[in-house]
């Protein structure tokens, strides 16, 4: 990892959490991703499971979390199992995580080498009723895959078919969607990452530029503040590209006259930033590209006056697409006719804004929350309007992650990257 070391309170605290809304008798057990293979000897780079990250730090394959808090031996109520390591793993793959080293990145006391889980395990089974079992429930997973976690749930039901089976997501759902200081303080080191990418792109764009190179840009700066790189694959997308929502090709020449629209974030410590900005290739807006920037900045800037606690999902987008329709009729773009004529479940707004505004984000970038719940503070979402006009060859998209408060307007993560049209241009032609 390249991240500094993350104070193990914020992981001795989810546990404690997570613990305290179990059944009696009952254990829970988180797995660690797999490695996934490209061929011949060939790896992709390991990414953790985020929920076994969020209870203890480890962030290395192979690596099993039990949590017990009923169990008679006090021992075994928070238990780590980790792959052995040895001098010969240490000159092949560098550094794992030793027994000690294991107890001071999670606070648990009880680490076990993952030789050892049989074992332990079929003890811990014989002293509780009900075994917690970690599903993926999040609300846009198409995971087709199976997962280590999978294997274990298949297994583990054959083993030992008399337990009774719980699942942990609907508890880890409240838990991961409201952040604690320590997490925020995280996710702001991404956005200040993705602050110092973003200025570096403003200085380095121009005609003639590939949307790849922008790319390379990001990903420089990235890597040099100890990012782990991009949170999600970048839209690096110019001219009509940006009417393409999940354009990622990235392959084209940036062209003057164009608008450049980025969508691109800082992952750190597991944690994402998700930023959108859309400028100026040439480095100066025409006045009607500004005219719509502006429309979509000020129905970013509303729109984030509502992410207040209480507030529902489902009202919010609907308040948001009453600012946005607003903004298309003083652009020319809808006319009354075409607003007194909607479809209610596809309203006019959406043939120029056809995405949602907010999402959670955390340790996802498109992180765990309740959408049926009142928001609430520690709630992080992006905000994040777009006017996507193909005709006039361009797109707009802005957005911000901020944090809902319990009294007062949100808090911008991104508060401090540039977005109004006049320092994009000044720094661009500074």
């Amino acid at each position: 990892m390249k991240y500094s070391p993350i104070n193990s309170k914020l992981f001795i605290n989810n546990r404690k959490n997570f613990m305290a809304k179990m059944k009696p008798s009952s254990l829970a057990v988180f797995n660690s991703n797999d490695v996934f293979t490209t061929g011949a000897d060939s790896t992709l780079p390991f990414t953790q499971n985020r929920d076994l990250f969020y209870l203890s730090g480890a962030d290395q394959e192979n690596t099993i979390l039990v949590l017990f808090p009923d169990c008679p031996d006090p021992a075994h109520r928070e238990v780590l199992f980790v792959t052995e390591t040895n001098a010969h793993i240490a000159v092949w793959e560098g550094e794992k995580l030793t027994k000690e080293k294991a107890t001071e990145v999670s606070g648990i006391k009880t680490v076990y080498w993952l030789k050892d889980f049989d074992k332990k395990f079929f003890e811990m089974m014989t002293q509780c009723n009900t075994i917690y079992f970690n599903t993926n429930e999040h609300y846009r997973q198409s995971v087709e895959l199976e997962t280590r976690e999978d294997r274990f749930i298949k297994r583990t039901k054959e083993q030992y078919p008399a337990h009774n089976y719980a699942k942990s997501a609907p508890i880890l759902q409240r838990l991961r969607s409201v952040k604690d200081s320590i997490e925020i303080d995280l996710m702001q080191q991404a956005c200040d990452i993705t602050n110092a990418g973003f200025r570096r792109v403003l200085k380095f764009l121009k005609p003639g530029v590939m949307e790849y190179e922008v790319e390379a840009e990001f990903l420089h700066e990235f890597i040099r503040r100890r990012s782990d790189g991009f949170a999600y694959t970048p839209i690096i997308a110019s001219g009509n590209n940006a009417n393409v929502l999940h354009y990622i090709e990235n392959n084209q020449e940036c062209k003057d006259g164009d608008l450049m629209l980025i969508d691109a974030g800082a992952q750190y410590a597991n944690y994402a930033s998700d930023m959108s900005r859309t400028i100026p290739v040439n480095g100066r807006f025409t006045e009607r590209q500004k005219q719509v920037y502006d429309a979509v900045l000020r129905v970013k800037n509303d729109a984030t006056k509502m992410l207040v606690p209480g507030t529902l999902w489902k009202e919010y987008h609907v308040e948001v697409g009453k600012l946005m329709t607003k903004e298309l009729l003083n652009l020319g773009l809808l006319d009354k006719a075409d607003v007194q004529n909607e479809d209610p479940n596809w309203p006019a707004y959406k043939k120029y804004f056809m995405h949602g505004t907010s999402h959670h984000i955390g340790l996802d970038t498109h992180d765990y929350g309740i959408l049926w719940e009142p928001m609430q503070a520690g709630n992080v979402f992006t905000v994040e309007p777009g006017i996507y006009i193909p005709e006039e060859g361009f797109g707009i998209r802005l957005e911000d992650d901020v944090v809902i408060n319990e009294s007062g307007a949100p808090f911008n993560l991104m508060r401090d990257i540039p977005i109004e049209t006049e320092e994009i241009e000044e720094i661009m032609n500074s």
